[in-house]
């Protein structure tokens, strides 16, 4: 049984999409079709009459080839049941009032169910089911229903089709055209890894962003944009971004390694997904965001001062 996805990524099209208006329509005509309950597991007719081996987790989690300079968060719980009460709690006390809060990252307004889907926690079908069979407002509904199927489909419809997800060969032509073109602008910062890693830029905000990660596993989806878009404007290349990018995400993101994380880091560097918009230094016709620009849309002094609390 494949669970991933609601309607299977080869099912819902048969090539990489342009962006959520041309995918959307495909998967509408055929949700009603997929997003139905899984069939109940029966139990099986005989008992197992072996004795279960002992299992020695600390030599298993020895064995693993993990980075261990990366430190375990405590906010969340794993495993199946963990993930049924956020869902709930989400449903519960989040969901009213999600399709304005939701963009504000000085309030808890996501669902935090991005680490469960990651690990196969939970289903993107399950959680449908339970947010569709709420009271709650259509509208917040519709606004989550449109990330957690149509945005979530259209970053695997990305991975899946386009070999060149995680760097500049996976860009859209007119996105290669335009960064091409601006290569040799002057940046006024560079950084290096290292340094981004370590948060040591000049922008308050974006080192926020980059802590709150390291420290929760977790960065605001709003903020995720601004963080790798100023990666881009801050190195020398799209090439050096792209990578400096996916690796801070992949290391420090407890849903790294995961589609949306390829599609939003190309979305915010390369375009994808995205229209040409107008042309600027370094970004060429990639859409640009500022520090004053984040200033108009949430509480950017806040949002500073709640990640120094974590």
């Amino acid at each position: 049984m494949d669970a991933h996805n609601i309607v299977p990524c080869w099912i819902a099209s048969t090539k990489q999409e342009f962006g959520a208006y041309t995918i959307r329509p495909k998967i509408n005509r055929l949700l009603d079709d997929y997003l139905t309950e899984f069939p109940s597991l029966k139990r099986h007719p005989h008992q197992w009459a072996g004795k279960q081996p002992t299992v020695n987790w600390k030599k298993v989690l020895r064995s693993i080839n993990t980075d261990t300079a990366v430190p375990p968060v405590d906010w969340i719980r794993p495993g199946e049941k963990a993930a049924g009460r956020m869902l709930q709690r989400f449903i519960r006390q989040k969901l009213s009032g999600y399709s304005e809060k939701r963009n504000d990252p000085t309030l808890d307004g996501q669902s935090n169910l991005s680490p469960y889907l990651h690990f196969g926690q939970v289903s993107a079908q399950r959680i449908a089911l339970e947010v569709r069979r709420s009271e709650e407002p259509r509208r917040d509904k519709a606004a989550f229903l449109e990330e957690l199927i149509v945005r979530r489909e259209l970053s695997d419809n990305f991975c899946f089709y386009n070999d060149h997800y995680d760097d500049f060969d996976g860009f859209p032509n007119w996105a290669k055209a335009t960064l091409n073109a601006h290569r040799k602008d002057k940046r006024e910062y560079i950084y290096s890894r290292q340094q981004f890693e370590k948060a040591r830029t000049h922008d308050p905000l974006w080192n926020a962003a980059q802590r709150e990660m390291m420290k929760r596993g977790k960065m605001h989806g709003y903020m995720r944009m601004y963080w790798a878009k100023k990666i881009l404007e801050w190195t020398r290349s799209p090439e050096e971004a792209m990578k400096i990018a996916v690796y801070l995400n992949d290391t420090y993101e407890l849903d790294g390694r995961d589609p949306n994380g390829y599609a939003g880091i190309a979305g915010s560097i390369g375009g994808v997904h995205d229209r040409a918009w107008g042309e600027r230094p370094i970004f060429g016709k990639v859409r640009f965001m500022t520090y004053n620009g984040a200033r108009t849309k949430f509480d950017v002094e806040g949002y500073i001062e709640n990640v120094k609390r974590l």
